[in-house]
């Protein structure tokens, strides 16, 4: 009876240490960087909100970022910009109030993150929802997007 509580135990080791790393606490570090990509998003918000392109565009990589929306691709940093100011520049009233919300985070290792949130763009005239996927990269010691993909339906659908 003891050699199969004994190997009973030895087979249940593996499982009990599978629980404890599923459950394991979020780090300091790891939510030391949640807080300075919330922070990063928060600043791109303000940026655009007072008609800041390229400080907007500072939360991206440069030049490499890939940014995906309304089916195209557009050409790394630079053409990202010239989109916004493009598309989105002038009055304030074209460029509307930007608001990113339901942001989740997911750390992936010390130096990648996905984030996923909701946007709203507010403005009289197209007003803009959707869902933001990015894939955050930790470069030089500065979180910014890699990777940005946008996803936008008509918010009154």
């Amino acid at each position: 009876m003891r050699a199969f509580l004994a190997a009973l135990i030895l087979a249940a080791a593996p499982l009990a240490a599978c629980a404890q790393t599923q459950s394991a606490p979020v780090t300091v570090s790891a939510a030391q960087d949640e807080a300075e990509i919330r922070a990063l998003i928060a600043t791109m918000e303000a940026a655009w909100n007072r008609g800041d392109f390229e400080g907007y565009m500072a939360g991206f990589e440069n030049p490499g970022v890939t940014f995906v929306s309304n089916g195209r691709i557009q050409d790394g940093w630079q053409g990202t910009l010239d989109h916004y100011v493009r598309d989105y520049g002038g009055s304030a009233d074209r460029r509307g109030a930007l608001h990113f919300y339901d942001i989740s985070v997911d750390m992936l290792a010390p130096d990648a993150a996905m984030l996923v949130s909701h946007y709203r763009l507010e403005r009289p005239e197209r007003a803009q929802e959707g869902i933001n996927t990015r894939l955050m990269r930790k470069i030089n010691g500065r979180w910014v997007i890699s990777l940005n993909h946008v996803s936008s339906y008509d918010p009154h659908s």
